[in-house]
C-alpha cells in the first residue's frame, strides 16, 4: 500500500512525469533518493505501470466520442470484451451492472468510423445489442487519479 509521501510523487508525476526527480523531491522536501526509490518501488510493484502524454484528441481530429452500451449472451462478456479492448479507437472498456453488460468509450475523427464500429461490434458473435451515445459537450475528461 501507499503512504501519503508516495500520494505526493504520483501527484508531481501525474502533473508533469518529466520532471526530474531533484525537482519533485525539492517540491516535497525529501532527499532524491528518497524520491528515486519509492518511484521505482511504485513501478515494481505495478501502481506505475508506465508514462505517456496526454493528448488533445479534438486538435487531432478526433471529434466523435462514443459511449456504448453492449449486452452479451450466453456467459461470453469477457471474450467479448477482451476482442473489443484491442480494437482501434476504444480507449475504455468496463464491466457494468444494470441492463447492459459493459460500457465502451471509443472517441473517432467522423460519423462513417463511428458507424463502422457500431457495425462491427454488432456483427461480434455474443453482441445481442448495442445503445450508442454520442456525446456533445465534454465538461471534464482527465483520467488522471489525483486530478
Amino acid at each position: 500500500m501507499i503512504d501519503a509521501l508516495d500520494r505526493k510523487i504520483l501527484l508531481e508525476l501525474e502533473t508533469d512525469a518529466r520532471q526530474s526527480f531533484r525537482d519533485i523531491a525539492r517540491k516535497l522536501k525529501v532527499s532524491i533518493a528518497t524520491v528515486i526509490s519509492r518511484t521505482r518501488a511504485m513501478e515494481k510493484s505495478g501502481i506505475i505501470r508506465g508514462y505517456s502524454t496526454r493528448l488533445d484528441s479534438e486538435k487531432l481530429g478526433y471529434d466523435i466520442v462514443a459511449i456504448v452500451e453492449i449486452v452479451v449472451s450466453k456467459g461470453k462478456l469477457l471474450e467479448v470484451e477482451d476482442k473489443i479492448a484491442k480494437m482501434p479507437r476504444v480507449h475504455q472498456v468496463y464491466d457494468i451492472t444494470g441492463q447492459t453488460d459493459a460500457i465502451i468509450i471509443a472517441k473517432f475523427p467522423d460519423r462513417k468510423e463511428l458507424s463502422q464500429f457500431v457495425k462491427s461490434l454488432l456483427s461480434m458473435p455474443y453482441v445481442e445489442r448495442t445503445n450508442t451515445h454520442v456525446v456533445l459537450t465534454a465538461i471534464k475528461e482527465d483520467l488522471r487519479l489525483f486530478a
